[in-house]
């Protein structure tokens, strides 16, 4: 609900449980005045901490003196007293930077309004409303125009900007962000999501102290080491209580999120578009949108915050929001035979799987071109009749004899320099002219900022598509950017690469994913490396981590799960020693930790024991059963690997009938005592049956005083424990 008030100047969002204040100062500043709980929509004038401080430049309005540089603003600049971090920067034609946007005009309308060539929430929005406030610069002349759009029941509001170009001149973007936050005099710690490839989104909690802490990509993808998530926390803040704000950025590019404490303790929060290496032309009339952001505010913990955007994803976000979306369970042969496929190869694998219970066979690389290893024929999306003769339908044939769809592995956005694609266009790799372009796995990135790139893949991977009955495509990216610049680009927007860049993915993932909607497109980025909202907008699941030792991933998909929901993760069994750590583990706890993903197997079911072939029919059994809970309940973290030798989450569905919890030992304490684990999202006062310990509990008591756990646990053990109301 947004609601304006003429007599106070003052913007009233409001969630179901946050409030979010934007004043008018009687100066056109536009001045941030409250986020947090739910307040009432009082005169917020008296809430202002601001004052004159020496050494400062001071303005005075209505007799009183007040700076710029404490003023907390929705949208601030640089250069007329704001000494802190803008959130737009742009350089007039004279080359100086300096900028003052003050409030032009608003309006209040019903819904989102569309995001062109980006992705965004944009699902299910009846019941929403937007805002849109202008501010113009009399300065450098442009105009910002600020959108917010209201999800109450998700207590979230999403963000954008789009800056025009109001003068005869070109104007030059230095930097826009998304979201500008201000908050006045509190301490907050800062969580975010670290890692590297096969250890992606570890949880990352420090203090803010004075200065700038930030996080960012300059990639060219959102990345394995850092996410395009923060969340700002009480210091007190646990997973069940104290208060959150989470900010998560819509985009699958480079970005950057910084939390500066000034010399008056507030801390201002910035999301958007990495700024280093970033420019963009404005012509006059031209404009600019920034990618969406989402902010969550939850004052019942962490838990609350994740529930938040879990919701909004599952709710709102494209293809992640689109309910008759069917997840298969399947089988892939990358770790199983890697390069060395071959027709019969894949054929005894596929029959080995009849009767299990198994939905798809997804064969990964190695299928096109004269692919033997990874040193050649990305771009040349077309069968190697070496390996298979008949093409994919006798593959596709025998697939659905033993009960399968087929599904294929594709990285649309890489070329090899051993390749009919480089032979015929050299040119459409990223390079910088004169100098021999940094390859990385044996591969160059295609600029995907030019149409015909776009065009030439999209008409290739189409042209497979519309032969074969494929149901399930893997899209991969194993490779970060380098010689960034475009020969499609003049001099002066050779700064506008990398977003072109990712615009044009976009564009080939629109076209692909609408041209095809009944194919289930998964995302993946040397596992993880993109890992965000841009991504499930087209593709409703990712591809975890290429990390698939079940121990390793209880850290990551912990961390995972604190932005997106277990709906959107991919996790597979794989066969062991395991293929990136070495580590043994049981075959059981490889399926009860992938179990509360979208699930599969990445290993040859003909080398199997007929001991876990029994497993994979009882593995795939229970998942269909709490399939429901994956896409539609709600997911509680119990016990962090990130704190304890041990790990625990539950999914819970929303009725509260059903749950399912799994327990995980990383490492088995001897002699232990043994304890409790509190559950949560049950019904205090329905019974529970718990199994496999055959008990009867309250939801009240198995959420108050626990769930016992008196088995000793050796290393690496899992169990599984359904929850049944009477």
């Amino acid at each position: 609900m947004i609601k304006f008030s003429p007599e106070n100047k003052t913007f009233y969002l409001n969630t179901k449980n946050s409030s979010y204040i934007i004043n008018i100062l009687d100066n056109g500043l536009l001045c941030h005045k409250y986020y947090g709980a739910s307040v009432a929509e009082d005169n917020m004038e008296y809430y202002n901490l601001f004052a004159k401080h020496e050494y400062t430049p001071n303005m005075i309005l209505n007799g009183y003196t007040f700076s710029k540089d404490n003023l907390p603003q929705e949208y601030p600049v640089f250069g007329r007293g704001d000494f802190r971090s803008p959130a737009v920067c742009v350089e007039r034609p004279d080359g100086r930077c300096v900028n003052d946007l003050i409030y032009k005009s608003h309006e209040i309308t019903a819904g989102v309004p569309k995001i062109e060539g980006l992705p965004y929430f944009n699902k299910n929005t009846e019941g929403t409303a937007t805002l849109k406030i202008v501010l113009t610069d009399c300065v450098s002349g442009f105009e910002s125009a600020l959108f917010y759009s209201v999800f109450e029941n998700e207590d979230a509001i999403t963000r954008h900007t789009v800056i025009t170009n109001t003068t005869d001149k070109s104007l030059k973007l230095r930097s826009a962000d998304s979201l500008s936050v201000d908050f006045e005099a509190k301490e907050f710690d800062f969580l975010t999501l670290r890692g590297a490839w096969a250890r992606e989104r570890h949880i990352n909690r420090r203090s803010l102290s004075y200065g700038t802490t930030s996080i960012e990509s300059r990639r060219g993808s959102s990345g394995h080491q850092h996410n395009p998530f923060a969340a700002l926390i009480s210091r007190n803040t646990t997973e069940e209580s104290g208060e959150a704000y989470g900010f998560a950025l819509v985009y699958s590019g480079n970005f950057r999120i910084s939390a500066e404490v000034d010399q008056f303790s507030s801390t201002r929060l910035q999301m958007g578009i990495n700024p280093n290496g970033f420019t963009y032309v404005l012509s006059p009339g031209e404009s600019f949108t920034t990618p969406q952001a989402v902010s969550v505010y939850s004052n019942s913990g962490l838990c609350g915050m994740s529930h938040s955007f879990h919701n909004m994803c599952k709710n709102h976000l494209g293809r992640s929001a689109e309910k008759a979306v069917k997840h298969p369970i399947i089988i892939n042969s990358w770790e199983a035979m890697y390069f060395d496929i071959t027709e019969k190869r894949i054929e005894n694998l596929v029959r080995s799987c009849r009767g299990l219970g198994i939905d798809t066979f997804v064969l990964d690389d190695g299928w096109f071109g004269c692919r033997k290893s990874d040193n050649s024929s990305l771009g040349d999306w077309y069968i190697d009749k070496n390996k298979f003769p008949n093409g994919l339908k006798n593959i596709i044939s025998i697939c659905k004899e033993n009960g399968m769809s087929f599904g294929i592995w594709f990285e649309p956005e890489m070329i090899s320099e051993n390749s009919e694609l480089y032979r015929r266009h050299p040119d459409w790799c990223i390079h910088t002219p004169g100098c021999a372009p940094i390859e990385s796995r044996s591969q160059l990135v295609l600029d995907m900022a030019r149409s015909e790139v776009v065009d030439c893949i999209y008409n290739q991977l189409a042209a497979l598509l519309n032969e074969y009955d494929i149901t399930y495509v893997k899209w991969d990216m194993n490779r970060n950017i380098t010689d960034n610049g475009s020969a499609s680009l003049s001099a002066d927007a050779q700064g506008e690469h990398a977003h072109r860049y990712i615009l044009g993915v976009y564009s080939l993932m629109d076209r692909l994913t609408k041209a095809f909607p009944d194919v289930l497109f998964e995302g993946c980025a040397g596992g993880g490396g993109r890992f965000d909202f841009g991504i499930l907008y087209y593709m409703p699941q990712i591809w975890t981590s290429d990390d698939t030792d079940a121990v390793e991933r209880l850290k990551i998909q912990y961390g995972t799960s604190m932005v997106y929901p277990v709906s959107a993760m991919t996790a597979h069994v794989s066969a062991c020693p395991n293929h990136q750590t070495g580590r043994i583990t049981p075959f059981k706890t490889r399926g009860d930790i992938a179990q509360i993903c979208n699930f599969g197997y990445e290993l040859d079911a003909s080398k199997l024991s007929s001991d876990e072939t029994e497993q994979i029919k009882e593995q795939i059994k229970l998942h269909r059963k709490i399939e429901p809970m994956i896409y539609n309940g709600d997911f509680y973290r119990l016990i962090s690997p990130f704190e304890s030798d041990c790990c625990c989450w539950q999914i819970a569905a929303q009725d509260k009938k059903n749950s399912a919890v799994v327990f995980a030992t990383q490492k088995a304490t001897p002699n232990s005592g043994g304890f409790y684990i509190k559950l949560r999202g049950l019904d205090p006062e329905s019974i529970y049956t718990v199994s496999p310990m055959n008990i009867k509990l309250h939801g009240k008591t198995l959420m108050n005083a626990g769930l016992p756990i008196t088995k000793e646990y050796f290393d690496f053990n899992t169990a599984i424990f359904e929850l049944t109301a009477e």
